[in-house]
């Protein structure tokens, strides 16, 4: 293809999960080894303080030491961006501003979860946040987790600013997508793994993924083969991806099954999670682990 889209965060990103002791602290050596490999595999971004990596239970110091430690292991071979996100505009702030000092080189900001404010709330929310450091922005609209839409205006005005160079779009409304897309001129990126093909197809500058934690060489083979116009061996992908996507995702606990996945493939020593989220179910794992045997991922 003559011309590719801007990925000024990379390509193929992975919403990383947040290793736990069994006694529930953060295990920095298995976050360091896991976005090694995960990098490996074909990521060149990881995101940290998502909603995979339990954002909401875990704690700034603790954010910021797993962002340092896993800087230092990457040492430059992907992108490193952080979770933003709060319903506490001052407290999002201080992640914020926390995540840039601890050497975070992205933000990723949400509108506010359960405070359910006007449009305007949340625009001042998120650039509350955006104008508090100096680095780049990806928006996150999800509207099935914060209960408020971004609209269309508000995004206009969002992407007027010089930062705010992409959208994360877990709306599930691709249209939309599109429209936005091009009306704005910002990077958009997929973060739905089942809509992976689709938003690529239309142009998408990529993937952030959970799915990606067990495969992320496969979304990085459909992103080449996208590039090179090879959309029928990309729809190939998509097709071999579908039961995982549907094991990891399919239950909408992308935390659970990419911690299970994980330590079935022996890459991090605990699938232990904190409270409210708890362990999957044995015929959930079973499933889990069938599927990964027949994608040959064991």
């Amino acid at each position: 293809m003559s011309s590719l889209p801007g990925r000024s965060f990379g390509s193929v990103g992975v919403a990383m999960v947040t290793p736990f002791t069994p006694e529930g602290e953060i295990d920095v050596e298995a976050a360091q080894s896991l976005a090694v490999t995960l990098v490996e595999d074909g990521a060149d971004m990881i995101l940290l303080a998502g909603t995979t990596g339990e954002a909401p239970t875990t704690h700034l110091p603790e954010k910021q030491t797993l962002l340092r430690e896993v800087k230092d292991a990457l040492a430059g071979r992907a992108m490193l961006v952080a979770g933003a996100g709060s319903n506490d505009t001052a407290h999002a702030v201080r992640v914020g501003v926390g995540s840039e000092a601890a050497g975070a080189e992205g933000l990723l900001i949400n509108a506010p979860y359960y405070n359910r404010p006007s449009q305007e709330g949340v625009y001042r929310h998120i650039m509350a946040v955006v104008e508090a450091t100096d680095l780049p922005v990806i928006i996150y609209d999800i509207p099935g987790r914060t209960g408020v839409r971004i609209t269309d205006e508000t995004l206009a005005r969002l992407a007027e600013h010089e930062r705010v160079l992409a959208v994360k779009d877990a709306t599930g409304d691709v249209e939309q997508g599109f429209q936005r897309m091009e009306a704005t001129g910002l990077e958009y990126y997929s973060g739905d793994d089942g809509l992976n093909f689709a938003w690529l197809a239309h142009g998408a500058s990529g993937v952030i993924s959970v799915v990606a934690h067990a495969d992320a060489h496969s979304w990085r083979e459909m992103v080449q083969e996208v590039d090179e116009g090879d959309l029928a061996g990309a729809r190939a992908v998509a097709q071999r991806m579908r039961p995982l996507t549907r094991a990891i995702m399919g239950g909408g606990q992308g935390a659970v099954m990419a911690k299970e996945a994980l330590l079935l493939q022996g890459r991090i020593p605990s699938a232990e999670l904190r409270l409210p989220l708890v362990r999957a179910n044995e015929a959930e794992v079973g499933e889990l682990r069938r599927v990964l045997n027949a994608a040959g991922l064991l």
